[in-house]
């Protein structure tokens, strides 16, 4: 696999469909507007269209008010996957749920028959999902970052029935949003995932065995280690509820290193979920 993708030249796709407008969704439809794409995003009712939308606009007005251009692309919400048809690209983007992903992915195949299909999923498996679909050599992994707007970093991750051809054309668009590609074969966790898992889960020992305070924890790498934000917060951020099913995945493939620690299930019980709930290991 190559190395890190440096930004070239820009080539995204003319139009882009984004299933699921959440969090991850609304990112990645700004990224692809910004980059000049027009972008269709699918949800699953009227309401959670209008939600989607909102997020989408808010982010490109904050964007906006910080010097970038007015993108030239638009923006369509819609609830009907049949809108997809037209569309050069989809990029699934639901919640981190295999049966979910599988069907949807079923779903966007047979509604734009002719676009490579990615993934946003942060650690499940492309063959596995690839086998949700009739040709599974349209599918490839795009894993986006959180946020998504000014992360630097994509994850590109291959299974072993995605067409070549199709990894090429990933990190073009990649390059078109800017932003810098990893490419991975599949395996659990892939690359970035199961590093970070791993160091977050430790941090979550030592903040359970009382070595230090989750403030402390996470300044020994954000000052040590110049880590933009420490383990632990970043948990926070990406959800402690996201953290342990993607710990809990990665323990069952990969073995007992990287089973969640008490502290980190009895959390998640309480409903202390991270700033999506306003506590984790901070207070938000």
């Amino acid at each position: 696999m190559s190395n890190a993708e440096s930004p070239g030249t820009r080539t995204v796709p003319a139009t882009v469909g984004v299933y699921g407008g959440g969090r991850m969704g609304a990112g990645i439809a700004h990224a692809f507007l910004m980059a000049g794409a027009s972008v269709v995003v699918v949800e699953a009712s009227d309401e959670a269209a209008g939600a989607a939308k909102d997020r989408v606009e808010v982010s490109l007005a904050k964007a906006i008010e910080r010097g970038a251009t007015r993108p030239e692309g638009s923006l369509h919400v819609v609830t009907e996957p049949t809108e997809l048809a037209a569309v050069d690209l989809v990029v699934e983007a639901v919640p981190e749920l295999p049966d979910l992903k599988a069907q949807v992915l079923g779903i966007i195949e047979k509604a734009a028959p002719d676009a490579p299909i990615g993934t946003n999923t942060s650690s499940l498996s492309i063959d596995r999902l690839a086998g949700a679909l009739a040709d599974p050599a349209r599918l490839i992994g795009l894993h986006f970052f959180n946020p998504v707007p000014v992360s630097d970093l994509v994850e590109i991750v291959v299974g072993r029935r995605t067409a070549p051809g199709l990894v090429d054309q990933a990190q073009a668009w990649v390059r078109g949003l800017g932003k810098t590609a990893i490419t991975v074969t599949d395996s659990p966790g892939f690359a970035s995932s199961r590093l970070g898992v791993m160091l977050a889960l430790e941090a979550m020992r030592m903040l359970e065995e009382g070595v230090a305070s989750a403030e402390d924890i996470d300044a020994a790498m954000t000052l040590g280690y110049r880590h933009p934000v420490g383990p632990l917060k970043t948990t926070d951020i990406v959800g402690l509820d996201v953290r342990l099913d993607i710990a809990d995945y990665l323990a069952s493939e990969l073995g007992a290193r990287f089973e969640p620690p008490a502290i980190l299930r009895e959390k998640v019980a309480a409903g202390q979920l991270g700033r999506k709930s306003g506590q984790g290991f901070y207070t938000w």
